[in-house]
Order: structure tokens, then C-alpha cells, then sequence
């Protein structure tokens, strides 16, 4: 009785408009599981009154494939690494139009190519980039994104004048943890292409990924640090192992704890945009649909960068079945 009345007290504070603490936050992420049901449900309110029933549906396509410099120890396009995955060039801007539109078809709200390497300042492919994604915007009613590594203030101009509405680029970890996932670059550098984002006008969608080794104390500092670069967008992603990655071996997470951190990221952040994103069909299962009951207010659906996904169709019924409204560019 005593958590559920205090989830109730925070949950409370956070419908009433107030920001909640990190102590507050760290007593609830130690919520016992028999009383998760509640704190799911918490945050499945405040979902409701700040965000609404409609899920931000999302599809990215892998413009360009490994050959990475970059040494982050999840990522299975980094050159440091010996994943086996294919390795491709930038694709034709007729590819990549044409992806778009498939995703449109298949009832994405959102449309966002990503590419391997550090950033675009010094990248010979970024006027190509431009033209395809000028084009998805001149010829879909999708909402356009990108994914391309560090900005320079130039960059986020001309990908605002492109048509470009947000800006893709995660924190990954709570910067306590960063140093343990990578060294070519420092979350700094992160935070500075988000502020360069912010300064074009862009949107930005930037979260990380859970299950790497971090604590959930670490979880809760991305959280509050996402929080304070005023980010649109929070993906969540669930480590999703890769053979010949640093982090083949690590073990995954348990659904409820997934779902614990849902929730939390909620409590933490009522009027962003929270979606689940890669690992969630390995990792949570059969509780897919639990996700969204834990305060989600988006998905990434179609598959991933280098893993695959479930089929869009069985995200949209789902969604459907469980009441919400999937936000479809072809309802514009």
C-alpha cells in the first residue's frame, strides 16, 4: 500500500504540472515487481493527458552501410568490430525515394535515412543526401528526418532548407556511463550537434540504448539529462546483442525491467514523444503490447539498422487492438 500511495502522490505532482526529482526517480525505479502493474499504469495516465492516444510511427531506412571510424561497442557498422553484416555506399537517390514511399504505403508517420560514419561535416555523400531527402518531402506527405552523425551549424541549415523537420542523433548513455561505450568521441560532441539542431530550427529525436551495462541510476541520468536539451523525441532502445561487437556477449535485459524504464523515462519527461525502438521484439516478447501501456507514445516499426523487425502490419493491428491511434502520413 505504501508504493502504490506513493506512486500515486508523484504521479499526481507530474499530472498537476511539476517536474519530479531524481530522488523521486530513483525511489520508483526501485518499485517491487508485484506493484509494477501500478506504476505502469501511472505513467500510462500521464501519458494520456500530455501526449494523447495517437502513436508516432516511424521507418528508417540504412542509406549506407558500415565502414564506420567510430568504435561504439554495440554498433555492428563499426569498423573496430568484426560483425558481419553487409557493407554497402551510399544508395541511389532513387532507392531511397523509393523506400520512403514503401514506407508511406505501410502506414509510417515518419521517414528517416541514417548513414554510417562520424558526422557530415566532411562527408562527400551529404549534397546527395540532400537532393533524395528533398524529394521525399516534395513527393510523400511524410514527415521527413535524417540520421547522419555530428552537424556542423552549416549542415542543419541545409537540412532545415531541405525540408528536413528532425534531426535523429541519440546520447546513447547518461554521460557517467559514455566512456564505457566509446572513445573516438565524447558525449560533448553529442550535445553539440543537438544544440546545432536546436539553433537551425530542427526537431530533435535523441535517446539511447538500455542493456549495455550501465546501472539504472545511469538510465535515470539519461533521462534527466535528455530532459535538459529539451529533445522532441525519445527513442528507447534494448540492446540487441550482435555477434563480433564488443557487446556479443552481454546479457539481456528481463521485460519488466524494459518496462520499468519505460515508464520512468514518462515520469521523468510527461510531454515528449517516447518510443520503443530497436531490441523490442527480442527482448520484450510477447509484452510488446505492455510497452505501450507503460507510457509510449511512439514506435519505430519495419526493422532496424542492421537487424530486422516484425511486420509493419502486426504493429498496426496491435495498436489498433489496444485503442490507440496509429499517426499515418496517409491519413494527411
Amino acid at each position: 500500500m505504501k508504493n502504490m500511495q506513493f506512486i500515486t502522490e508523484v504521479g499526481q505532482q507530474v499530472l498537476a504540472g511539476q517536474s519530479i526529482t531524481m530522488e523521486q526517480a530513483v525511489v520508483l525505479s526501485q518499485i517491487p515487481d508485484q506493484d509494477l502493474p501500478f506504476l505502469l499504469a501511472m505513467a500510462d495516465k500521464i501519458r494520456q493527458q500530455f501526449v494523447g492516444d495517437e502513436v508516432d510511427l516511424c521507418v528508417i531506412v540504412n542509406g549506407r552501410s558500415g565502414k564506420c571510424t567510430e568504435d561504439c561497442s554495440f554498433c555492428a557498422q563499426s569498423m573496430h568490430h568484426k560483425a558481419q553484416i553487409n557493407v554497402y555506399p551510399l544508395m541511389s537517390e532513387q532507392d531511397l525515394v523509393a523506400a520512403a514511399k514503401q514506407a508511406e504505403g505501410n502506414g509510417s508517420n515518419r521517414f528517416s535515412i541514417v548513414t554510417s560514419g562520424r558526422g557530415a561535416e566532411q562527408d562527400k555523400d551529404f549534397g546527395k543526401i540532400l537532393g533524395a531527402l528533398s524529394r521525399i518531402q516534395a513527393e510523400t506527405k511524410l514527415k521527413v528526418c535524417a540520421s547522419l552523425g555530428t552537424l556542423s551549424a552549416e549542415n542543419a541549415q541545409a537540412l532545415k532548407a531541405a525540408g528536413v523537420s528532425r534531426y535523429h542523433h541519440n546520447v546513447e548513455t547518461s554521460r557517467s556511463y559514455y566512456g564505457e561505450i566509446c572513445t573516438t568521441h565524447t558525449y560533448n560532441d553529442r550535445a553539440r550537434t543537438i544544440q546545432a539542431a536546436h539553433d537551425a530550427g530542427l526537431e530533435v529525436c535523441s535517446g539511447g540504448i538500455i542493456g549495455m551495462g550501465e546501472s539504472m541510476q545511469q538510465r535515470l541520468e539519461m533521462a534527466f539529462e535528455l530532459r535538459e536539451l529539451g529533445v522532441h523525441s525519445v527513442p528507447i532502445n534494448i540492446l540487441n546483442p550482435i555477434k563480433g561487437t564488443v557487446m556479443a556477449e552481454q546479457p539481456s535485459l528481463q521485460p519488466r525491467e524494459i518496462l520499468r524504464v519505460f515508464a520512468l523515462f514518462r515520469f521523468i519527461m510527461p510531454k515528449m514523444g517516447i518510443r520503443t525502438a530497436g531490441g523490442r521484439e527480442v527482448n520484450l516478447r510477447d509484452l510488446q503490447s505492455v510497452g505501450l501501456m507503460s507510457g509510449l507514445s511512439g514506435m519505430l516499426i519495419g526493422g532496424y539498422l542492421t537487424t530486422g523487425g516484425r511486420d509493419s502490419a502486426m504493429d498496426l493491428q496491435m495498436i489498433k487492438d489496444m485503442g490507440r491511434v496509429p499517426l499515418s502520413a496517409k491519413e494527411r
